[in-house]
């Protein structure tokens, strides 16, 4: 047997033909030296293999972000203002009706670019302790409604599984996107089979799975009966806008999230298929100890105002005025700055108290989290909103997120920004 470590890679096979003689000890030595050789090289090629998979990926995230950030000041001026126009327009007014079709094509833009920010692992996630098979049980009508009429559906359970850490939106998106996935190899109809467990992974299997760390995982698997994927294409679906979907029928960033979501909390994905055999995907996801959160409310709809004082700044001036045209008719007074040093120099030139200060994270000069900290240096009370289009790549590599300072996603929609800005002067929990 070929080897490493105790796992099988293969058989080599030796006879002895010509001289038809039982083989000696030492030539039994030989091939078994020649097979820990072989074993090595396989395992190290395997290694490699990976690396190089691993480097592609992080690149394409890196590219991804940069991409998604930008879109994200852009579209906050398009979400922002197409917003503000439909709820200052009365209902039956047909440029109502226009402002709201930007907003949803504003909408999908920005669930691209969430897709684009999940894959690259930088995106904010509001983590809490969970369960996956409630999350499935709560989707399990929607999911239904999903695949078509001639795919049958079913859901396995695991009896008992422990709980994960995780943004329970984000395994959402990954669930329905491997049922869309599903339902689009199976054009003729088919089976899905949805199934949860719960797996320990040991060292010798850390040892062979690049950034696998060992422990117990709540499995996730997903099967399909559909056509397969072809094993010269099977590396490449992870990959950004690939798609083997007719045009128009595919953005090619589905498994892409899934892909992002998956490491972004800290677990792996592996798929199997065969040709005309069907797919099925795994995704683990480490169990975590505790009780689960409770489900978060949702969201407001309405826009409160006040009469605080909030320092703006944001070194796009299209932000500002976006900001500036949504809190001030809610009562608020407004004190804008470009950079860091200029908010700095307004700080010091008024005597009245701030009561906040909403800032962007990166900027010339002076970032966010260092002007939140020389501010605070005077106005140890002020509070403090962090926004960015980057969010994790800065957020949590660069140490932003801190006790007392709040972090709100771009593209900025008025209603969430209203209601975010509210919670944090009123002193209420805010979740990002």
């Amino acid at each position: 047997p070929i080897t490493y470590k105790d796992d099988p890679l293969g058989i080599l096979a030796v006879d002895n033909i010509k001289s038809k003689k039982p083989l000696l000890q030492r030539d039994l030595n030989v091939m078994m030296g020649i097979t820990m050789q072989i074993g090595a090289k396989i395992h190290s090629v395997q290694i490699e293999s990976h690396l190089r998979q691993s480097q592609k990926m992080e690149a394409m995230g890196n590219l991804a972000s940069g991409i998604a950030h930008d879109f994200n000041n852009i579209l906050s001026t398009i979400l922002g203002y197409s917003q503000i126009i439909g709820m200052k327009l009365p209902a039956n007014d047909p440029i109502r009706k226009m402002a709201e079709e930007i907003h949803h094509a504003g909408i999908k833009a920005s669930n691209l670019t969430k897709q684009l920010l999940a894959f690259s692992r930088k995106q904010v996630t509001e983590m809490k302790v969970t369960s996956l098979n409630i999350i499935i049980e709560d989707m399990a009508k929607m999911l239904g409604r999903l695949i078509s009429e001639d795919i049958s559906l079913e859901i396995f359970p695991a009896k008992e599984i422990g709980n994960i850490m995780a943004d329970t939106g984000q395994i959402e998106q990954i669930i329905m996107n491997l049922v869309v996935n599903a339902r689009d190899a199976m054009p003729a109809g088919g089976h899905l089979i949805i199934e949860t467990g719960e797996i320990f992974l040991d060292e010798k299997y850390a040892e062979t799975h690049e950034n696998v760390a060992p422990g117990s995982y709540v499995m996730l698997t997903v099967t399909d009966t559909g056509k397969g994927v072809p094993k010269a294409i099977r590396e490449k679906i992870f990959e950004p806008f690939f798609t083997t979907k007719e045009l128009g029928k595919g953005t090619g960033l589905g498994l892409f999230t899934v892909f992002g979501i998956v490491k972004q909390h800290k677990g792996h994905i592996y798929v199997y298929s065969e040709p005309d055999q069907g797919t099925t995907f795994k995704i683990y996801l480490p169990v975590v100890e505790g009780p689960i959160d409770e489900i978060a409310s949702s969201r407001k709809r309405k826009m409160p105002g006040g009469a605080e004082t909030i320092l703006v700044v944001d070194d796009d001036p299209s932000i500002r005025k976006l900001i500036v045209d949504t809190l001030e008719p809610l009562g608020y007074r407004l004190i804008e700055a470009g950079c860091g040093r200029e908010a700095l120099d307004r700080c010091r030139a008024t005597k009245e108290k701030i009561d906040l200060v909403l800032t962007d994270v990166i900027m010339p000069g002076m970032n966010g989290l260092k002007l939140i900290e020389t501010i605070k240096i005077d106005r140890p009370e002020i509070k403090a909103i962090l926004m960015s289009g980057y969010t994790d790549n800065v957020v949590t590599h660069h140490g932003v997120l801190k006790p007392g300072i709040i972090f709100m996603n771009k593209p900025l929609l008025p209603i969430a920004m209203a209601n975010k800005i509210r919670e944090v002067l009123d002193n209420k929990p805010a979740t990002t």
